[in-house]
């Protein structure tokens, strides 16, 4: 086989270089998203398996940073002695009994069929304002009552919100099941905002060093490089407005990326203006 020229080597090796960088990154993304994938299909349960019981499949539909809450889907299942039609009705009148930071108990009537039920559940801790690090916990408390007297319940709890990650801890209490939640920004979330944070302190480095070289090189004013900033200045603000979640102003990634990069595009622009207006000026007619 013969060996390629001198010339066209370097050519050779970046192209294998650009190969092997795009391959290591679709392998990475297809590595990220397998383990996304994964925790939210995870699925905690508590509770025994006697033939006998409730069963309750819980899963968490959307979370509300803003509100401090997450809307949770509830399904109850009667089983064995307690139910009707295989588990479409109970045979006695059933309550769920409920923790504080769930609004609320649920009842639901003898020989009639149970329907999935949408409550809000309250987050405490945390402040949307650490967005995108921002974290929450919630408590929850399933107990069952079937025509006034206790019986035993299996409750399995699942996330089905992408933007935002649960970490289950489950115990079974007597004839209860509680569940310790630890709610935050899902991964997916996590790195296209900070990949949001770079690009922003990016942009804000090019307009810097374009400023620089024309102020330097006494440019009058030259109105495709401004026309390229004050674009710049404005798609920020557009940009900012697509993080995932729409996290509030004043947030962490405003003050850590955004607030910045727009001072001192603006800043810039004013510069570049006032520095090309005076070499115009001075510039014979």
């Amino acid at each position: 086989m013969a060996t390629p020229p001198p010339a066209r080597r370097p050519v050779l090796f970046g192209t294998l270089l650009v190969l092997l960088t795009v391959a290591v990154a679709v392998l990475g993304g297809l590595w990220l998203q397998f383990g996304e994938r994964e925790d939210q299909d995870a699925r905690t349960t508590v509770g025994g398996s006697a033939p006998d019981r409730i069963d309750i499949d819980a899963s968490v539909q959307r979370v509300d940073a803003l509100a401090r809450e997450l809307v949770l889907r509830v399904r109850v299942t009667p089983r064995g002695a307690y139910a009707e039609a295989g588990g479409v009705s109970p045979t006695e009148d059933l309550t769920l009994q409920t923790s504080p930071s769930v609004r609320g108990d649920l009842t639901f009537l003898a020989h009639r069929r149970i329907a999935s039920v949408d409550v809000p559940v309250t987050l405490t801790g945390g402040a949307v304002t650490d967005y995108p690090f921002d974290t929450y916990e919630t408590d929850l408390e399933f107990g069952t009552m079937l025509a006034g007297e206790p019986v035993p319940v299996r409750m399995s709890l699942s996330n089905s919100d992408t933007l935002f990650a649960l970490d289950v801890e489950g115990t079974a209490v007597r004839d209860a099941a509680a569940f310790t939640a630890d709610v935050s920004r899902s991964r997916s979330v996590l790195v296209f905002a900070v990949f949001m944070m770079c690009a922003m302190w990016a942009l804000t480095v090019a307009v810097l060093l374009g400023s620089w070289f024309l102020v330097r090189s006494r440019k009058g004013l030259t109105w495709p490089a401004l026309s390229w900033m004050a674009a710049t200045l404005f798609a920020l603000a557009a940009f900012r407005n697509a993080a995932p979640g729409t996290p509030p102003i004043g947030s962490l990634l405003d003050y850590l990326a955004f607030f910045w990069a727009e001072i001192l595009i603006a800043f810039c622009v004013i510069v570049v203006v006032v520095s090309g207006v005076r070499r115009e000026d001075q510039t014979p007619s």
